[in-house]
């Protein structure tokens, strides 16, 4: 249970130190990359995957914040006796981050793998107007053209790609 109340969904396995697996925005704790490296950890580590809110089984208590996430993050990591390592992919790599940025010595590994940062210009800003048409469709419930927009604009994936 998070800070908000909100149910997060986990899954435990393996013995040794705890590591908390944190996927990317689209996925899953049955349903991800996460899975395959589970399965390769679980004999060293103790392993811990959860549906991110509003994912999977965990439940969604509006309105969403990144902190809410991290105290998600924060309650698991309690659950696992209080200090654990955090590995992230995609999204969850900058989740992972700012987790340990956050949660300090909690975390006592960190790792992070295609964490979405573009630190040059060697791609196009998001057109005007993105952040504002993104809400807009989440808040009208197209959920879906939300993700299909993220993933042209805010990602810059190519349209065939994309959809």
């Amino acid at each position: 249970m998070s800070k908000d109340g909100t149910q997060i969904t986990f899954d435990r396995s393996g013995d040794g130190p705890p590591v908390v697996l944190v996927d990317g925005a689209l996925s899953s704790r049955r349903a991800s990359l996460n899975v395959e490296l589970a399965a390769e950890l679980v004999p060293h580590f103790t392993v811990y995957t959860y549906d991110r809110r509003g994912r999977g089984d965990s439940g969604s208590t509006p309105p969403y914040a990144i902190e809410r996430e991290v105290e998600d993050i924060e309650a698991l990591v309690d659950h696992a006796g209080g200090v654990a390592g955090l590995y992230g992919i995609s999204s969850g790599g900058v989740l992972a981050l700012d987790a340990a940025n956050r949660l300090g010595q909690m975390i006592n590994r960190l790792a992070v793998y295609e964490a979405p940062f573009v630190v040059d210009d060697t791609r196009a800003p998001v057109p005007d107007g993105y952040l504002a048409r993104l809400k807009e469709l989440v808040a009208s419930g197209r959920r879906g053209d939300a993700v299909d927009l993220f993933m042209a604009k805010g990602i810059g994936l190519p349209g065939w790609m994309s959809s």
